[in-house]
């Protein structure tokens, strides 16, 4: 099970210093023009590793375009095992328009 979390949740996971992996499954052209900061692109070419190799109790927080996509690939990843899974609601778009100064490219 995971989810669903808003811009300021997520703002707020990542000023808490607790272990958070934000991943993005947007395209790689997409992620290059700009993503959240730290986070990482996920796809099906390093999923596998993704899985083995972070722990399964850190927060793994999913990105996308607009936050649908996104609820899928965090659905499959608390299938996968992860106990603390979430969706970001409105995706990078939104978050790069509330948060512009917590984007990088």
């Amino acid at each position: 099970m995971f989810e669903r979390i808003s811009i300021k949740q997520l703002n707020d996971l990542m000023e808490s210093g607790k272990p958070l992996h934000i991943v993005d499954i947007r395209d790689p052209q997409s992620f290059a023009a700009g993503h959240i900061i730290n986070a990482k692109p996920l796809d099906n070419s390093n999923v596998q590793d993704f899985i083995a190799n972070t722990p399964k109790d850190d927060h793994v927080s999913v990105c996308c375009y607009h936050g649908n996509s996104s609820q899928g690939a965090a659905q499959f990843l608390a299938e996968q095992g992860f106990t603390n899974v979430s969706s970001l609601d409105g995706g990078f778009e939104m978050w790069k328009l509330a948060k512009a100064d917590k984007v990088e490219v």
